[in-house]
């Protein structure tokens, strides 16, 4: 990898001198953050990004219409904050694409019936946000949120020419410009200083790998020598992997716009319920040849090991690579990737009845069977009227991808759920939202991954220090609470106070029906195998989210089992403390968790000061930062080596 980045740098080094340009000058240290600013300013701000100034608020939305027009779509004031009368005048704007949010249905009366017309709002979350600040007496607007991503298609150059006619008020032909001629201004503006750009990238990739022998960078290059695919990971993000990789959400829906680039992200769930990033890949297509090279780099970055199950969005190139190269990999659909579209598909046709559909939805998705799905399925088709609808028949042919009574029997860490979208979005738009150029992008990559890193360590550490509170006084529960982290536990917690609400009923040696006292049949069916402390249920929540559910839980109780069986306590859901202590097979592991219990001291001593005032924290955080440093610099010895342990010297 290193010779072949070193000969495409060298090529791309020949090529610059001709164009009198410098690559140790574009990418030199010694230059000023102003000077970064001014030169990114005017050349690359076609695309907002997070800091970006405007004197008015007006040339802010002037500035946001015409990156609007370029991308293919159109923008609307959304709403103001902090108005006349509050005593600051305005000081936030919001500007949002024009498919934002949903119209409300009017509601006829028998006086005057109305029509509702049919409404081009989605839902679409795609806007730009402003703020104003005052330095010296000067007032001045910033740009301090912005979303590219949108959930419907854009519009094509013919489109945008009809839009600017309309807006003009000429007649079409009759603009100083042909279609062409915005054709060939998209694609330029795509490729903004691309040869630049793929310089840049290839010198903060290569420049990562001196720093960090364990940052992992693949890339592939055209005929023509320029850049086509790159994808890469952090030595963190490989350790993460070995515990969190078995289940993976592969989100493939965003786009670098100024460069027509599908963006994929690699993110898993660590044993504290947080995202966890696995890696990133940079694509010049988003075909299967494309995706198939991604999976098998990704895989490469992870030494070979494949996921249990991928979740990702509803696209067939990328099903199909997944097929290819991870045949044994279960392959299901984001929920949340679905239920974005459901607006922009249902809203219009459905009118009022779309919140009732919707809730009708949720509960199928969540049945218990897939008999039970597939007749109460019918039964909606039946009662809103869908029949015909082509969004609820590819919904149908495709609901062992989606739905969660096919899916049940697979491991996904709890990644189906709304809430973990939300934070593995939020934690994607960290970096996403900064893009201006391709260099600045993989860097601010790595400031948000370290960010995330030292948010997830942060929460470790206040939930360890957690007084867990047991509910049922069972020495199960109390089993669970001393190895599951705070996260896990409350989920295995939320089943054991509700298991006291089941009866059990032994139909056969090793087999249990196990059903709430308030029925009189039916029931979960649990077997039990004493010899091998083996233990399943017909409901299979603890092989599709790694938690024993109440019908097992009952059941354990019932055969006097005072300890959860060592394999229902998983160890991507064990706290730390614990994981050392799994793998401690000989006096020098042993000797590790000692000062691993002893680290968790000093670590809740300074907890406590630092939360003394803001002072103490300012000087915890800078200290903690440099140490944080000082320790990555250190190479791991592993957790299984038996060479003896690393110390840090003072």
């Amino acid at each position: 990898m290193t010779e072949e980045s070193d000969t495409m740098l060298d090529v791309y080094d020949e090529q610059s001198e001709q164009r009198s340009f410098s690559l140790d000058d574009s990418s030199s240290s010694e230059e000023s953050p102003k000077h970064t600013r001014l030169s990114l300013e005017t050349v690359n701000d076609a695309i907002p990004y997070i800091g970006q100034r405007f004197a008015t608020h007006d040339a802010a939305y002037d500035f946001y219409s015409h990156f609007a027009k370029g991308c293919g779509f159109s923008i609307r004031r959304h709403r103001t904050e902090g108005k006349d009368g509050v005593g600051k005048g305005i000081t936030r704007r919001y500007f949002v694409c024009h498919r934002a949010g949903n119209t409300p249905i009017k509601v006829s009366s028998e006086t005057k019936p109305q029509r509702n017309r049919k409404s081009s709002r989605c839902g679409c979350q795609a806007y730009m946000r402003i703020s104003r600040c005052t330095e010296m007496g000067l007032s001045e607007w910033r740009v301090t949120g912005f979303a590219i991503h949108h959930n419907h298609e854009l519009l094509e150059p013919n489109q945008m020419m009809r839009l600017m006619e309309l807006e003009k008020g000429v007649e079409p032909g009759y603009l100083p410009f042909t279609e062409k001629d915005v054709r060939n201004l998209i694609q330029s503006s795509r490729r903004v200083e691309q040869d630049d750009e793929n310089i840049d990238l290839l010198r903060m990739c290569r420049n990562l790998k001196e720093k960090d022998p364990n940052f992992r960078y693949e890339f592939t290059t055209a005929l023509n020598g320029r850049l086509e695919n790159i994808a890469w990971s952090y030595a963190s993000a490989v350790q993460s992997y070995e515990i969190f990789g078995d289940a993976v959400v592969f989100d493939t829906t965003h786009r670098l716009n100024a460069f027509d680039m599908p963006l994929g992200i690699w993110v898993g769930m660590n044993n504290y319920g947080m995202p966890c990033f696995f890696g990133c890949v940079l694509l010049r297509e988003d075909n299967i040849g494309a995706f198939s090279w991604a999976l098998k780099v990704f895989l490469k970055f992870m030494n070979g090991k494949t996921p249990q199950t991928i979740l990702t969005d509803q696209n067939l190139c990328l099903k199909e690579a997944i097929a290819i190269e991870m045949p044994t990999t279960k392959h299901a659909l984001c929920i949340w990737f679905i239920v974005a579209k459901f607006p922009s598909w249902f809203n219009a046709v459905l009118g009022e009845r779309y919140n009732d559909w919707k809730a009708e939805f949720y509960r199928l998705y969540s049945l218990g069977t897939t008999e039970e799905f597939e007749h109460g399925w019918s039964e909606m088709i039946d009662r809103f009227g869908l029949h015909s609808n082509r969004h609820i028949t590819n919904l149908f042919t495709s609901r062992t991808l989606w739905a969660l009574p096919f899916l049940r029997s697979h491991f996904f860490a709890g990644m189906t759920t709304s809430g973990l979208s939300k934070a593995i979005n939020a934690f994607i738009q960290r970096f996403l939202n900064a893009q201006t150029r391709l260099a600045h992008f993989i860097e601010q990559a790595a400031v948000a991954v370290d960010f995330r890193d030292q948010a997830a360590e942060q929460q470790t550490m206040q939930q360890n220090l957690q007084n867990i509170c047991l509910k049922t006084g069972a020495p199960m529960e109390a089993h669970a609470a001393a190895i599951l982290t705070p996260y896990a536990f409350c989920k295995l917690q939320d089943e054991f106070v509700m298991a006291a609400h089941y009866a059990s009923f032994q139909v056969e040696e090793s087999c249990f029906v196990v059903r709430h006292h308030t029925k009189i049949d039916g029931g979960r069916k649990v077997d039990w195998d004493s010899r091998e402390e083996f233990v399943s249920c017909s409901c299979h929540m603890f092989e599709f989210s790694g938690i024993l559910c109440r019908h097992a839980l009952r059941v354990l109780s019932t055969i006097n089992c005072f300890q959860i069986p060592d394999r229902y306590l998983p160890l991507r859901w064990r706290r730390m403390n614990s994981l050392v202590s799994k793998h401690s097979t000989d006096e020098a592991l042993v000797e590790q968790n000692e000062r691993f219990q002893a680290l968790q001291s000093m670590l809740s001593t300074l907890v406590s000061e630092a939360t003394k005032s803001k002072e103490r924290l300012d000087i915890a955080f800078e200290e903690i930062s440099e140490l944080l440093t000082r320790i990555r610099g250190v190479p791991p010895s592993g957790l299984g080596s038996r060479n003896g342990v690393h110390r840090i010297a003072r």
